[in-house]
């Protein structure tokens, strides 16, 4: 199977979907109907799931009459597009700036290990002329 398109190019609906699998690990239609907001029918769950397996990001085994589906993308892969796409749309390619702003947004609700890593992170980048 060919590589599946970025993460990026998901709507909003299958994004959700994919959030809630990437969560749970697997879903029957079921559970991820239950969990997505302003719920659809479960027959257009089920469309959504089976689209996205068509599009390569999710696959199905069946367990008695219910299909499981689980993300045949790794999260990380999935989080890293979607920073990557959203450092690129919001901040023109800037990760010091996306940084800034995160920072900027959760600097009072940082702990002190979680500043820590940054500040060793940040460090590290600069020795290695990041």
């Amino acid at each position: 199977m060919p590589n599946p398109p970025p993460l990026s190019a998901l709507t909003r609906r299958e994004s959700q979907i994919m959030e809630i699998l990437f969560r749970r690990g697997q879903a029957t239609a079921a559970e991820v109907l239950a969990e997505l907001p302003d719920a659809p029918s479960y027959s257009t769950a089920r469309k959504l799931l089976e689209i996205l397996e068509e599009k390569g990001y999710v696959q199905h085994a069946q367990e008695g009459p219910r299909y499981v589906y689980t993300p045949v993308v790794a999260a990380d892969d999935a989080r890293n597009s979607a920073l990557e796409q959203m450092v690129r749309t919001f901040f023109h390619g800037s990760i010091g700036s996306a940084v800034t702003a995160l920072l900027e947004l959760q600097g009072p609700q940082l702990s002190d290990e979680e500043l820590d890593r940054i500040a060793k992170l940040a460090e590290q980048a600069k020795k290695e002329g990041r």
